[in-house]
């Protein structure tokens, strides 16, 4: 019997499939607006571009509900240990959105009071460029991540994955000590 044969009704999947559909459509992003890019974000959440179609319309307070962090803004070096101990808190499977050009790559403000790159302190897995980025920005940016999440994989090899990524982000060259077209 193949699955031309199969009676109607009858749906076939794999765990993961199904888990990564589950995850996708229950994401709960965890507040952390840090600048300008904040005020899209939340513009994002408002009856306008309505991010509740997505079941997102709570933005957490509390990083333990969460499981979606959207660094929107510049992160200063006083605010970077902040940003990592909330990304630490986050219950597994976790993902980071950074938004704007100033969470992605310390925008405009190279000097030493920003850190270049939200990416320096946790593994991030959407970059959303713009500055502001507009709400619909973000909103693609989130429906990118919700591909991300459904097609990836379940359980350890996840693990090996996140842990490969943060290991290669933290041997990464800080930008001030690169040379070339950055100074």
């Amino acid at each position: 019997m193949g699955i031309e044969e199969a009676p109607s009704g009858f749906l076939l999947t794999t765990v993961e499939g199904l888990a990564g559909y589950f995850r996708k459509a229950s994401m709960w992003p965890v507040t952390f607006g840090l600048a300008c890019c904040a005020i899209e974000m939340m513009a994002a959440g408002a009856s306008r571009f309505d991010l509740s179609r997505f079941g997102m319309e709570v933005f957490r307070a509390s990083p333990r509900q969460a499981d979606l962090m959207i660094v929107a803004g510049r992160v200063s070096q006083k605010m970077a240990p902040v940003v990592r101990q909330v990304y630490d808190q986050m219950a597994e499977p976790k993902w980071v959105l950074s938004m704007g050009v100033c969470a992605s790559s310390g925008g405009m403000f190279n000097n030493y009071a920003i850190v270049q790159g939200v990416d320096h302190i946790v593994p991030v897995d959407v970059y959303l460029p713009g500055c502001p980025p507009r709400p619909e920005m973000l909103i693609d940016a989130i429906l990118k991540l919700h591909e991300q999440v459904q097609n990836e994989p379940l359980g350890s090899n996840r693990k090996e994955l996140a842990a490969a990524a943060e290991a290669a982000a933290l041997e990464a060259t800080p930008t001030h000590q690169m040379k070339g077209l950055l100074r």
